[in-house]
């Protein structure tokens, strides 16, 4: 009697054992599992990077639109610097590199 109740305890922890491990599997592998789970949260860390990112700089957008329609003098040379745009009693000088001048500077001799 006592190796009947002993065989049954072991027939027993191996089926739960079996069932465990078939629980433990399909919690693991299994479609929404602990995998998918992992990978869904370093998507949601690289998203939360890119969202961060852009927020700053959509923050440095929103200050230079500001900057640009209350500061004439900063206006100004944004428009200078990036459509070129003189005065009307401005005069521009442009230079050629390469020219005789840079090789008398460069230290060559004709």
């Amino acid at each position: 009697m006592a190796s009947f109740k002993k065989n049954y305890y072991l027939a027993y922890i191996l089926i739960l054992s079996f069932v465990a491990f078939l629980l433990l599997a399909w919690l693991s592998l299994g479609q929404n599992g602990l995998i998918d789970l992992y990978k869904m949260q370093e998507e949601k860390g690289r998203y939360l990077a890119i969202i961060n990112d852009l927020k700053e700089k959509n923050r440095l957008l929103t200050a230079e639109i500001r900057r640009l329609r209350e500061d004439q003098r900063y206006f100004e040379s944004v428009a200078r610097r990036e459509l070129g745009l003189v005065k009307s009693n401005e005069i521009i000088y442009r230079f050629r590199l390469g020219g005789k001048g840079n090789r008398k500077a460069n230290g060559n001799k004709e």
